[in-house]
Order: C-alpha cells, then structure tokens, then sequence
C-alpha cells in the first residue's frame, strides 16, 4: 500500500489547521505557503474534505478554513480513507465480503488480513492530536509556522 500526495498533502493540511488552535480562519494562501503545496492542488483536497465534515469554510476577505472538531477527534486513517480509499493492502479485501474466486482456499488471505488489520489499528489509532503532540507542535505563536 502506497498513501499518494493527496493523501499526504490532506494530512498535512489538516495538521496544519489543527496548529493553528482553532483560532479564526485560516487561508490557502498561508497553507500553501507553510506546507509548500500549490493553493489549485489544496482547493481540490479541502473540497474532499470538507464534503466529508472535517472542515469549515468560511468566505470573504477574512475567510478562510478551520477544522470543524477540536484535533483529537480526527483519525488520521479518516483523513486518509477521504483522499485514498479503502486502505487494504491487497485488491481482494476491498470489499466487505471477499470477491476472489481463490479465498475460500488462499493460504496468504491470513496474512494479508492481519496486515489490513495492523494497518487500520495503527492509523485509527491515531489522532492529529497524537501527531501535533509527538512533534512539539504545541508551541508557542511564533513557531507555528514550521513545515512538518
């Protein structure tokens, strides 16, 4: 399994909101600016999104995003599941009954099934709160404009 940029740029975004406290609204601009990714390719990941909940927008001269629950609400294997799909590391665990022809008498389906399983736990098991947390990222004003 492979997380594409938009997935790693989604992450990006929304821990970058999520630094920024709460605290009004932020703009692409200073998103694209910060995380160094072009403000066409954050339109399209903030409209994913914010079409599944996880943000606010807010129009106007003072507009802008913000996310729409505190930080420790956000999965980051949400977040990914938004820009990336289902996260399964084989085609034939990606629907909810097994469509392979070969499962009932697959010797590999264990393994890969334990390692979805591995995978789902690590990621759900994680918050933007965990990551802000892990990187010092409760710091003061004038460090929050790092690149994570």
């Amino acid at each position: 399994m492979k997380i594409s940029t938009k997935g790693r740029y989604a992450l990006r975004l929304m821990l970058d909101l999520a630094s920024q406290g709460g605290e009004g609204w932020t703009s692409l601009r200073d998103i694209s600016r910060r995380q160094h990714i072009s403000v066409k390719y954050l339109e399209q990941i903030v409209g994913l999104l914010a079409k599944a909940g996880f943000l606010k927008s807010n129009r106007g001269a003072q507009g802008g995003y913000r996310l729409a629950r505190p930080p420790e609400e956000y999965r980051v294997g949400d977040i990914l599941r938004v820009t990336e799909g289902n996260l399964v590391p084989v085609a034939c665990l990606d629907d909810e009954e097994n469509q392979c022809p070969q499962c009932s008498g697959c010797l590999t389906l264990p393994f890969w099934q334990g390692l979805s399983e591995a995978i789902n736990q690590y990621l759900d098991g994680t918050t933007l709160k965990d990551l802000l947390d892990q990187a010092g990222k409760a710091l003061p004003e004038g460090n929050r404009n790092r690149v994570y």
